[in-house]
């Protein structure tokens, strides 16, 4: 029986009656057919952000800095009988702290007119959103930067006999290996000798909070367990979801990949060392994760007004554990998103989508700042104060 005569209606310039062997080219076959949009918007990388509801922040309005007041202690004595109540000499110590704000933050797209009426899914909502984690990405590692240079700062408070606690750096592990940065016992101990001496510095209790790399986090998750680490309620997916479910001598865990991690931006990859925790590169990581230089620099250069440290001072940081005065964030302009229109729409064929944001971050009470490290001993290069 002869074959049948096809009508090719999948090929081009194709009568059909040239029968296709098997293997042909998948685009030879079906070259006219629709690819069908399966409803789905594949996101770029989306970190957790998670720092500005764990600091102090306030709103700038009509001005270019905030201050803030620091008042140091007082003393008690016994009064003398008959003796006149002058006040004590030099009885309050009063320093001040200046945050200023850095140049307006921005991230923008254009979306042309003929492409958005083309397009079979929907662009501006997805651009904002992607606007949106640009924002807050930048946002996350300004505080953190902040809250680690606290913890290498004295107290602005320096008074003769009436010093305030400062920030602390405690070491995870005992020697000079950068791997103890995984290693859950070293951490849990840490953690442990942190609440102490913020205790010692008398920092309040309250809002204790620490951020971990993820790695590290999921190596506690492992641990806790069966040590009475975490509450019992919270199990299952609730447990790894790194939202602060975990908790250690009263502070709260949080994962992040916007903390200074030996140096880069949550991770580093690559064989184990002094400034290097040793992990496996897992493979096509994207171009996300790598050295945190663009945020180096301050005094107005690259927009930042404030000092948020060079990348080799990070180099030995593995964490951070604080309290909500450790850092302060003053916002002019909260995250926006504006879109063009009018006559600049009808001059372009399209809009411009903007995102913009105007703050400043800082420390404000070192005492309540922690920086662990990993690799070297806290003073030791690259974990010297800024």
């Amino acid at each position: 029986m002869a074959n049948a005569l096809t009508t090719a209606i999948g090929r081009i310039n194709s009568t059909g009656n040239t029968p296709l062997a098997l293997g042909t080219a998948y685009d030879t076959k079906y070259a006219t057919y629709l690819k069908l949009f399966s409803g789905e918007l594949f996101k770029g990388f989306q970190t957790n952000t998670i720092a500005r509801d764990l600091v102090t922040k306030r709103t700038l309005k009509n001005g270019k800095s905030l201050q803030f007041i620091y008042t140091g202690r007082m003393d008690a004595a016994y009064h003398e009988p008959g003796t006149p109540i002058l006040g004590t000499e030099n009885a309050l110590p009063v320093a001040e702290k200046t945050i200023v704000m850095d140049d307006l933050l921005i991230s923008s797209a254009f979306v042309y007119e003929l492409d958005e009426t083309l397009a079979h899914y929907e662009l501006r909502g997805e651009i904002a959103k992607k606007i949106g984690f640009a924002l807050a990405e930048k946002y996350d590692r300004l505080i953190f930067r902040s809250v680690t240079r606290g913890a290498r700062a004295a107290h602005p408070v320096s008074a003769a006999g009436k010093v305030e606690p400062g920030g602390t750096q405690i070491r995870v592990g005992t020697n000079t290996s950068g791997a103890d940065a995984y290693v859950a016992t070293s951490l849990i101990n840490a953690f442990y000798d942190a609440a102490a001496a913020m205790d010692e510095k008398g920092v309040s209790s309250q809002g204790r909070q620490a951020v971990l790399n993820p790695r590290q986090y999921y190596e506690l998750v492992q641990q806790v367990g069966d040590n009475g680490l975490v509450n019992r309620d919270s199990q299952g997916a609730s447990l790894q979801s790194g939202k602060g479910v975990v908790s250690i001598a009263g502070i709260t865990i949080h994962k992040s990949m916007n903390i200074p991690f030996f140096g880069n931006y949550g991770t580093i990859y690559g064989a184990a060392g002094a400034t290097n925790p040793g992990v496996t590169n897992p493979g096509n990581t994207g171009s996300h994760v790598g050295s945190d230089t663009e945020l180096e620099d301050g005094g107005g250069v690259n927009g930042m007004n404030n000092n948020y440290g060079e990348q080799a001072a990070f180099d030995n940081s593995c964490g951070l554990i604080f309290q909500k005065e450790a850092a302060g964030v003053v916002e002019a302009i909260g995250p926006q998103v504006q879109v063009t229109n009018g006559d600049v729409s009808i001059m372009y064929q399209g809009d411009i989508i903007l995102g913009r944001l105007a703050m400043g971050a800082d420390y404000l009470n070192p005492a309540a700042c922690v920086e662990l490290v990993a690799g070297a001993d806290p003073g030791d290069t690259g974990a010297a104060a800024f």
